[in-house]
């Protein structure tokens, strides 16, 4: 719906039948920051405004979800944070990107978030990475849980983003096929984690 360059790629109509007609089908619903609000903008629904913490995200995904999907990634690609994951005032105090899962099972205390922290990397070549996020559904289709399924495709943008080969001007295109180890390997995901909120970590 907004593109890397941060235009907006659907005319209002557009976004309300999205919204109406497609979110209450929709088993894992991945927007950006700006497409988050756009979509709770076009609903009238309040949001934290600036968002500037990971409590704001969890808030805008769980306002997201209850416009009808069962699970929601706000990706945090737009909000680089530090070290002590506080928002990055510098270019140089980006060390991680943040992505909330928000998963309700219809009460307020069985709320499920999970917290992917992934290595920043500095690039302008993330053209296509909100499109190659929908590995997700490749993972899905494989049997892998929810969770599992994002930490899977966050790691294929990221190395993506990493080895892109750096064609064109402006914001290139990541990397498609990049060699990346499978889930398993533990050494090879140590740079990255996913965390849930009650403080259990997956494997």
């Amino acid at each position: 719906m907004v593109a890397t360059s941060g235009a907006q790629l659907l005319p209002n109509s557009a976004v309300t039948s999205l919204r109406e007609q497609l979110l209450p089908l929709t088993t894992i619903l991945t927007p950006n920051i700006p497409e988050a609000k756009l979509l709770l903008d076009n609903a009238s629904i309040e949001y934290p405004e600036p968002t500037r913490s990971i409590p704001d995200l969890i808030r805008v995904a769980k306002s997201l979800q209850c416009l009808g999907p069962k699970h929601v990634l706000i990706k945090g690609g737009h909000l680089p944070v530090d070290r002590d994951l506080n928002v990055a005032q510098l270019d140089a105090d980006k060390e991680f990107v943040i992505d909330v899962l928000f998963s309700s099972h219809g009460r307020d205390d069985n709320d499920d978030v999970v917290i992917f922290r992934t290595n920043f990397s500095p690039s302008k070549n993330t053209h296509g990475t909100g499109c190659s996020l929908a590995s997700i559904a490749s993972n899905l289709a494989l049997g892998r849980d929810v969770p599992h399924a994002v930490k899977n495709a966050c790691r294929y943008v990221e190395r993506g983003i990493r080895t892109a080969p750096d064609l064109g001007r402006g914001s290139g295109p990541i990397n498609h096929f990049p060699s990346y180890a499978p889930l398993e390997d533990k050494e090879e995901w140590s740079e990255s984690s996913l965390i849930r909120l009650d403080g259990n970590s997956f494997t």
